[in-house]
């Protein structure tokens, strides 16, 4: 499953990230990259109120970034981009909690996620990738006589 999300409207359901920070735009972007090389998922992440010239599709490693231009909205870019899809939209999730958009996003037949529980799942998956570098990184006293027995460094 892949995800198209409205930005603006998932970044005060992330802990620690407010829509008055300045680099709040940056903030998603970093975990969201982060995200979508743990969860293996392609991520589109829509920012509105871009000035004109500003406007632009960006790649962010994996992460494909839309600032919208500031006469349309991030849910009227999102239901575009679906329309576009035509029946490729069934394998998106659209990530919002604008109910504005659940009627097009039934229609196209993607899958619908509020922001809130988005930002859950975003943890989970993160939390879960965070524990097993923890994991990876600390060998415990017998992995170590093993690893010291195998290359003949056994005292």
């Amino acid at each position: 499953m892949s995800y198209l999300i409205d930005g603006h409207n998932l970044i005060p359901n992330i802990r620690g990230m407010s829509l008055r920070d300045l680099d709040d735009e940056i903030a998603l972007i970093e975990v969201l990259q982060n995200f979508s090389r743990k969860s293996r998922k392609k991520v589109e992440v829509f920012f509105d109120k871009a000035p004109e010239r500003e406007a632009r599709v960006q790649n962010f490693g994996t992460v494909r970034v839309h600032f919208v231009r500031k006469s349309i909205t991030a849910d009227e870019a999102i239901i575009k981009r679906l329309y576009a899809m035509q029946k490729r939209a069934k394998n998106w999730t659209v990530v919002t909690s604008d109910r504005q958009i659940a009627a097009v996003v039934k229609s196209v037949h993607a899958k619908l996620l509020s922001s809130q529980e988005f930002a859950v799942q975003l943890r989970e998956v993160l939390e879960a990738a965070e524990e097993l570098n923890r994991q990876d990184k600390v060998l415990g006293e017998s992995e170590v006589a093993e690893w010291l027995r195998l290359f003949g460094e056994e005292e």
